[in-house]
Formats: C-alpha cells, sequence, structure tokens
C-alpha cells in the first residue's frame, strides 16, 4: 500500500516529527512511503500550479494520508494551517475524499488533544476515513517501550486500510450563521479612561460581519483605542521551530513583528481579537500570529489583559477552537470574552458587542483576572518541569524569568507541608487516630478559613 505523508514541520525532512515516520519505515518496509514536506515548501505550493498539482496527486494516489506534524501553538504550525486552508480554496478535496487518515504528532503535551481533534474533524471535511491519532513526547522514540506503542500504532492502522473497515464521520458539517449583520443606532459610549484598547482583525474583505463587528467595536470606545489589520503588520513569514529565540528572546526574523507586539500589544489594557472561521480554525494569518509570539518563550507576556475574542462563523459548532483561544488567553494570566454572529439578527449583536465593550473597560479598571483554571495550572505544570529539565539549555531566557518569577514553584520546596506530613502520616496508621481524624475531617477543612471570615 501508499502511504503519503503530509509533514507539518516547517524545518522539512530534519525534524522530530519525521524520525518517528523513519522508525515506521523501517519497521514497515513493505509498504511505499512518499513524504510531502507542506508546510516547509508552503509558498512554493502556494505560486507553483506545477508543484500544487503534483502535491494534490500524490495525496490522491494514497491508501492512507498520514498528518505528521509538530505542535505550534496549541494546534499546528501556520504554513500547515495554510496548505489545509489551500485545499478548500483551490477545492482539492476530491483528492482527500475516501482515503484512510491517521495523525500523529511530537510535542510536550500541551493540549495536543486539540491538534488531533482539529485535524480529526479537517479529515471529515476533507471526506477521509479517520483511524485515529498517535501523539508523542518529543523523547518517547528514545524509550523501548515506546518504540513498541508506535509500532502496534502502525501495525494497527495498516491492517485497518488493509481490511477497508468502515469508519464513521464524527464530526457534522459547519452551518454558518445565515443573516447579515447591520449595525443599529450607536450607544453612547463607555470611553476608556486611561485604558488602552487595541482591536486586532484579520479583516480581509471577505466576511462583511466580520468588518462590521469591528467597526462598532471601534466606535464603543471613546478614548485611547485603534484598530490594526494583521495584513498591514510586517510580518515575513511563520514561526520557524529553530528555537534560537529561546536563548534570549529574539527572533531570527528582522520583520516588523516583534516590535509590532512589544510597543502595540504589551502597552495596552485591552486587546480585542477578530476574525473568521477558516476550516476548523481561524484564518493562517492569525495563527501565524500565534506562533511568532513564540519569540517570548513560555512566559506570559500580555498577563493581565483584558482580552475580548469576536468571531464571524459557527465557533460555536467548534468546541476544540473556543478551548484553544480560552486556553491561551487562561495559560497567559488574561480573562477572555467571547462574541460571534450566531444570533438571531442584527439588535442582538448589537446588544451583546456592547456589552462585551462596557464589561472590558470595566474589568480592566477594577484590574478583575479570574482564577486561573485547568488550563492554566496543568499548562504552568507542564512549562516548569519541562523549562527546569530537559528544556533549560534551548530556552535559558525561560528559564530566567520562571526562576527570577518564582514559577519554580515545585511541591518539595513547601516545607510546611513536608514537615506536617512528615507527623502526620505514621500517626494515620494508628487505626484510632485515623478514625478520629476522618470523623471530624469536615471540621479540619474548614477549621483554617475561621479567622478570615471573622475578619471579613
Amino acid at each position: 500500500m501508499k502511504i503519503v505523508v503530509l509533514n507539518g514541520s516547517p524545518k522539512g525532512d530534519i525534524s522530530v516529527t519525521m524520525q518517528y515516520v523513519a522508525f515506521i519505515r523501517k519497521k514497515f518496509p513493505e509498504h511505499r512511503y512518499e513524504i510531502l514536506n507542506v508546510a516547509h515548501d508552503i509558498r512554493k505550493l502556494e505560486k507553483d500550479t506545477e508543484a500544487w498539482n503534483k502535491t494534490i496527486e500524490s495525496i490522491r494516489s494514497a491508501d492512507m494520508v498520514l498528518w505528521a506534524f509538530p505542535l505550534y501553538y496549541l494546534v499546528v504550525s501556520s504554513q500547515y494551517k495554510r496548505f489545509i486552508e489551500l485545499i478548500f480554496e483551490r477545492k482539492a478535496q476530491d483528492a482527500c475524499a475516501g482515503t484512510y487518515a491517521a495523525s500523529l504528532s511530537t510535542s510536550i503535551h500541551f493540549f495536543d488533544q486539540i491538534a488531533h481533534a482539529y485535524i480529526h474533524a479537517v479529515s471529515d471535511d476533507l471526506g477521509m476515513k479517520y483511524l485515529g491519532f498517535y501523539s508523542a513526547e518529543m523523547r518517547d522514540l528514545l524509550s523501548d517501550e515506546e518504540r513498541k506503542r508506535l509500532e502496534k500504532f502502525a501495525s494497527l492502522l495498516i491492517t485497518a486500510v488493509q481490511e477497508k473497515v468502515p469508519v464513521q464521520r464524527e464530526n457534522a458539517p459547519l452551518v454558518w450563521p445565515a443573516h447579515t449583520y447591520v449595525p443599529g443606532k450607536e450607544q453612547k459610549s463607555p470611553g476608556t479612561g486611561t485604558k488602552k484598547v487595541v482591536i486586532l482583525t484579520d479583516s480581509d474583505g471577505s466576511s462583511p460581519n466580520l468588518a462590521a463587528m469591528t467597526d462598532r467595536l471601534l466606535k464603543n470606545f471613546s478614548g485611547s483605542s485603534e484598530m490594526i489589520n494583521l495584513h498591514d503588520v510586517n510580518i515575513k513569514g511563520g514561526c520557524l521551530g529553530c528555537c534560537q529565540c529561546g536563548y534570549d528572546n529574539t527572533c531570527v526574523y528582522t520583520d516588523g513583528y516583534a516590535d509590532f507586539f512589544k510597543n502595540k500589544l504589551v502597552p495596552a489594557d485591552i486587546i480585542i481579537m477578530a476574525g473568521s472561521v477558516h476550516d476548523r480554525y481561524l484564518s493562517s494569518a492569525w495563527k501565524q500570529f500565534f506562533d511568532r509570539s513564540f519569540f517570548l518563550g513560555h512566559t506570559p507576556a500580555l498577563e493581565g489583559r483584558q482580552i475580548g475574542f469576536v468571531i464571524a462563523g459557527p465557533l460555536g459548532q467548534i468546541p476544540s477552537l473556543k478551548e484553544a483561544l480560552a486556553a491561551w488567553a487562561d495559560n497567559g494570566g488574561c480573562h477572555a470574552q467571547f462574541v460571534t454572529d450566531e444570533v438571531s439578527g442584527s439588535g442582538e449583536l448589537d446588544a451583546l458587542l456592547d456589552a462585551m465593550a462596557a464589561r472590558l473597560v470595566r474589568c480592566a479598571e477594577a484590574g478583575y483576572i479570574p482564577p486561573r483554571t485547568f488550563y492554566a495550572i496543568g499548562g504552568h505544570k507542564v512549562f516548569r518541569d519541562s523549562i527546569y529539565g530537559g528544556l533549560r539549555i534551548a530556552f535559558q531566557a525561560d528559564y530566567r524569568y520562571y526562576r527570577e518569577h518564582g514559577m519554580f514553584d515545585f511541591p518539595q520546596g513547601d516545607l510546611k507541608t513536608r514537615l506536617f506530613n512528615a507527623v502526620l502520616i505514621p500517626l494515620m496508621r494508628i487505626p484510632g487516630f485515623r478514625k478520629k481524624v476522618f470523623a471530624d475531617m469536615k471540621h479540619h477543612m474548614t477549621a483554617p478559613f475561621g479567622q478570615v471570615l471573622r475578619n471579613a
């Protein structure tokens, strides 16, 4: 059988992800493999019709397509995202329809499930038969047990394709809002006081609703506010995954992105991010924005900001997209609010946009950031452990930041708790003592709050 590997690494063949593919090829040499470096070659595929047609014909001839990629900011790289967009834009879905598909990723397991949910949904939209995913920690291939696991995964995939197993579509086709948004009479502006507002959009004229929503929002702010289009920012390309920025937060690119981020977004108190749905995410321009912000590593560069997401399109039907955006905000120490055009009509959307503007200003004035949820707590621990350990050499800027801000908060450093456990755990082995502790457990749990409540 022929297996076509769509390589999502901007590095091309010399990438960690491709080492996993190389392992599969060595274990199953009886099959034909064709690796297409679609992320690395994205500019060529955009401009060279012959190269594009050759790529599509390779996919058409495949018995199985393996989406193989490293994670870039919760999903795939912007270059890979652009390739997927091109399939739909150039109406090449028929080359994929009916073909079996699976996905393989490498990462540090930071929201890897979102990336695979995205690829699964895209595969469904392309009419492919999606068989599942393999999500590896970058160094898993160095482990004998993980090599055995990967070999089993590949074997089961190949068997499923050879036996032509039936596969059920899990993601229903997207249904877009039918109405055209026509803003009504403007409400009295809430003002921004001393707060700075930036509306960031990728509007290119293809979504009238998006343009109308951002215009409505901009008129809601009477103070220091501006709207910036991503297409007007000097961004030469997507993140290359070179990690050179890890040493001192200096990006290998010498375009205008870093200055734009530092001079426009960092000083802002309120940032509204506006985009429309493209396949099962926002546009590749937005993905490029998120990816390139990695020049600041794993640090919360926009911590304390109020974030508004204004989305044109069926966000409510793509839970993984909303989860990705919410996780991005929560991990960055931001407060996120959402408005989409999935409403009954223009009047309702007017009210929602006006309310968002007012709430963002109020929250900014109050300095309110909600308590962090699992997204941020779990994410912090993944980054903390990785930066302290295996990533420290490459990401020394992160290490310095985490050390200076007390973010290496390992539990073994909590001496009070360690001493408490050292005394109480042996006593819990005594049946009578253990019985008394559990009998009074609810009082033990609530007792520390008494002093706080008395003084409130």
